[in-house]
């Protein structure tokens, strides 16, 4: 029962779980991660771009020992910082430098939050890490629930031996995802499920994810609109009337989330009101490019 109360506390304080908090406290996003094992059609990551806010993006990437400092840094600059995340550049769960920082974390700043943001695919095999490193809250991003749409969002699947391609990509995916999503339920930890609205590819089958992720156990729900880019570049962003009806299909079954920014990958301060926190950090070149990371 403590355990239950302990974790609504927690996510009161979590910007992204909660309306009132974006506003009260602060996110750091620690951007070590930047290997990938999916190939998303509508993702483009790019390696020290500062004029664009948007998930995948990052100035630079850092070991572990860097991220901390940074944390350190963050906490000193502000008394608001409640949740240190790591959400890329590329999937967290397929980076050991993101062990390794939640390892450090838990040792040197143990009262900070921490929160991972993953595609789901390694999942099902890395969540008792997760939770032996104190995670408390996860997202999953899960953007289909049928094999159909699923080929048409994601070019490749690398499973650790081999790329995978249509089909069996999509199967593969699907499986560890909403597996991955009931493990994390079960095991107590409060899960968001993002999904990107995509026009013409996913928007009817969006309300179905709701569904399913809130018969699972799912906390909240964040639908975001597609940013037109890479190969799904000619497809328009969804217009407001499109948001609002698919937000409120899904609002029949879960908690859904309209406060996100799309942040990127080495966010921090308000969700909104970013702040710049390099200067602070190294004077050195600090990481390396990611674009040569990827499987």
């Amino acid at each position: 029962m403590n355990t239950g109360n302990n974790m609504g506390k927690q996510m009161e304080r979590h910007p992204c779980f909660s309306e009132k908090a974006h506003k009260k406290f602060s996110r750091l996003h620690l951007p070590v991660a930047p290997r990938c094992n999916i190939g998303c059609n509508y993702c483009v990551r790019k390696y020290d771009c500062v004029n664009e806010s948007r998930p995948g993006v990052t100035s630079r990437v850092f070991t572990a020992a860097e991220a901390v400092e940074r944390a350190k840094l963050a906490t000193e600059r502000t008394g608001s910082l409640s949740v240190v995340g790591i959400a890329g550049p590329g999937d967290p769960l397929a980076n050991e430098a993101t062990f390794e920082t939640l390892r450090l974390l838990k040792k040197e700043l143990p009262d900070l939050a921490t929160c991972v943001s993953t595609n789901g695919l390694l999942l099902p095999g890395r969540l008792k890490d997760l939770i032996h490193f104190g995670l408390k809250s996860l997202t999953i991003t899960i953007n289909a629930l049928t094999i159909q749409t699923a080929e048409k969002i994601y070019a490749h699947v690398f499973d650790g031996k081999k790329i995978l391609t249509g089909q069996e990509a999509a199967e593969r995916l699907l499986t560890a995802q909403w597996n991955g999503l009931r493990e994390a339920v079960d095991a107590g930890l409060a899960v968001k499920v993002n999904t990107i609205c995509i026009p013409g590819v996913n928007e009817d089958e969006i309300r179905h994810i709701a569904f399913q992720a809130a018969t699972i156990g799912a906390a909240i729900m964040n639908i975001m609109p597609l940013i037109p880019q890479g190969a799904f570049s000619a497809i328009k962003r969804p217009d407001c009337r499109m948001m609002d009806r698919v937000r409120g299909a899904c609002r029949l079954h879960i908690q859904v989330m309209t406060h996100c920014r799309q942040c990127r990958a080495d966010a921090f301060g308000l969700l909104g009101e970013d702040k710049d926190v390099e200067l602070e950090v190294l004077n050195a070149n600090i990481g390396e490019d990611y674009c040569d990371m990827v499987f």
